[in-house]
């Protein structure tokens, strides 16, 4: 169906507190059962038709009967198209992608590189453009899906770039390539300690080997090449917020948070330029507090959390799992040794010592945890947080859950604790994690299924610039568990419509601790919504994957 795209609210002007509007087409309420009884197909004739906004707000939703026209009210017509509650990604990190996709950084990630050989022919390219580069980033080194990419050595990087400095970024964010300037630039030697949960590599004689580990090492080694793109960001992210807003999506969170950046958010919201709702989750750093207080912001701006990590990234290596990777020549090529078994970033006492120094004024927390052992062991110190603090709606969440057991997921729904699943390492990743990674534990990846028969209210995410912000096909992949080759994950379950629709709805806004304010098309929330080309609730699979955004509304305001 060809649906044309709604006229905006706005005609040209923004919506103010004195307009009254009545929206009229259809309306998918996911708070209520919109895929009818067992999951089967709703009927299309009982979604609502009209809904009735003042100053932002939803005042009612209904019939065209139960929803008059009021007098003063101005009448939009969404046309053919299903609105649904705004998308919401509760694990991104826009600051890092607003950084990362820019002009001077290299996008080297295999959603648009194919090749080794493409991959290195961008690098050289940007090291030889002229003028002379006074650096080059290159973005989305990823050898498990560019097959031929060999781990470079600083002396390869040294022989390649010179005296440029040169910074290679893992696509998963949690390791980087760098040369001798780079590090200089950095103010890195052999001598430099590691940072707390982080690692800079060292060859057998100590020297510095040229990668880094995990995010305060990555950022280090990163910081001097993205600080020119740092001093942009009002414009880069007002930007990349905007593309964001123009597919749906209406709040995303921020998992990478940092004090400057809460700034930021509080001058753009200020002037109006921050076109989606934000929640910031500050870095969390041993011996720190928090740099927010707890009661801040407002509904386009709030710093909800802290974030932990516990352990890293599977194509990295270092997952803590009970069970070592397979010995393949995906794993060879990546420098592990046979049986190799993958660490935590923190014991289960650090993640406690950390965790103290926030839980006790009431912050919840996000912990990135993708290893069984690594998330037996987030559940452990998740269990003494609560126990230690006296903490009831605390909301602690796992974050990613790749290789999460259905007993775990009992585990920490028993706890209250809450999980987001990273469903779309299915769609682009789903064959290597069996075939060259993991084997039959590969194929339980992110079972969401499992989660939701555990009882959580899961949400999904595409994290960054690690796969496309894409919460549709986030929805259609949790139900069918099958990769870009048509392969099916069996050692998962899937998931039914209805939960796949409130993973990006009703229960991200819960988990943001938000569901006061969006989530769902309901009297009392925010008028936030996006206008789908395709029924969501009985689209096939691949067709909601694809399906195009119209229009996106915050606050009423259509676009």
């Amino acid at each position: 169906m060809n649906a044309r795209r709604p006229e905006p609210a706005s005609k040209g002007h923004p919506v103010t507190d004195s307009q009254l509007l009545r929206y009229t087409g259809r309306f998918v309420r996911t708070d209520l059962d919109c895929v009818g009884s067992e999951g089967s197909p709703a009927d299309p004739a009982a979604a609502p038709e009209a809904m009735l906004v003042r100053d932002g707000i939803i005042v009612a939703i209904g019939s065209r009967d139960e929803v008059p026209e009021p007098a003063g009210a101005r009448s939009i017509d969404l046309g053919e198209g299903w609105a649904i509650p705004g998308l919401i990604e509760p694990h991104g990190h826009p600051s890092e992608a607003a950084t990362l996709l820019g002009d001077d950084a290299i996008d080297i990630r295999p959603v648009t590189i194919g090749t080794a050989d493409e991959v290195w022919a961008a690098i050289r390219s940007a090291l030889a453009a002229e003028p002379r580069p006074a650096r080059v980033v290159a973005n989305g080194w990823d050898p498990l899906l560019q097959r031929g990419l060999v781990p470079p050595t600083i002396r390869d990087l040294d022989a390649l770039a010179g005296e440029i400095p040169l910074v290679i970024v893992h696509n998963s964010l949690h390791s980087v390539y760098f040369n001798s300037a780079a590090a200089r630039e950095a103010g890195v030697d052999r001598d430099t300690p590691d940072p707390a949960g982080a690692s800079y590599g060292h060859d057998a004689s100590g020297e510095l080997s040229g990668v880094a580990y995990e995010a305060a090492a990555v950022a280090r080694i990163a910081g001097p090449a993205l600080a020119a793109a740092e001093a942009d960001m009002p414009r880069r992210m007002s930007a990349y917020l905007g593309d964001l807003r123009r597919r749906g999506i209406t709040t995303i969170a921020d998992l990478t948070w940092t004090e400057d950046l809460a700034r930021l958010a509080i001058g753009m919201s200020a002037a109006g330029r921050l076109p989606i709702r934000l929640r910031g989750y500050e870095m969390s750093k041993p011996g720190a507090t928090a740099t927010a207080a707890l009661d801040n912001g407002d509904a386009r701006y709030r710093q909800v959390g802290i974030k932990i990590w516990s352990d890293g990234s599977p194509w990295v290596g270092n997952i803590a799992t009970s069970f070592p990777y397979l010995d393949t020549a995906a794993t060879r090529a990546l420098g592990f040794a046979p049986g190799h078994i993958g660490h935590a970033n923190y014991s289960t006492e650090q993640l406690i010592e950390i965790g103290s120094q926030y839980a006790g004024d009431g912050w919840q927390f996000a912990c990135h945890a993708h290893g069984d052992v690594a998330i037996d062991s987030t559940l452990d110190a998740y269990e003494e947080l609560i126990r230690r603090f006296g903490l009831r709606d605390h909301r602690f969440r796992i974050e990613h859950c790749g290789l999460m057991t259905p007993a775990q997921f009992v585990r920490a729904a028993a706890l209250g604790v809450t999980v987001s699943l990273f469903v779309d390492h299915i769609t682009y990743w789903g064959d290597v994690l069996v075939d060259d990674l993991f084997g039959e534990h590969g194929a339980a990846w992110a079972d969401a299924g499992a989660a939701f028969a555990a009882g959580h209210r899961a949400t999904f995410h595409n994290d960054g610039t690690v796969t496309p912000c894409e919460p549709l096909r986030n929805m259609a992949v949790a139900e069918t568990r099958t990769s870009r080759t048509g392969r099916r994950l069996d050692g998962g379950t899937g998931v039914r419509r209805l939960d796949a629709l409130r993973a990006h709805t009703a229960n991200a806004a819960w988990q943001l601790r938000s569901e006061h304010e969006i989530g769902a098309l309901a009297p009392g929330l925010r008028a936030d919504f996006a206008v789908l080309d395709v029924d969501p609730r009985t689209a096939e699979p691949e067709a909601l994957a694809g399906a195009r955004t119209l229009a996106t509304a915050v606050d009423g305001e259509l676009e």
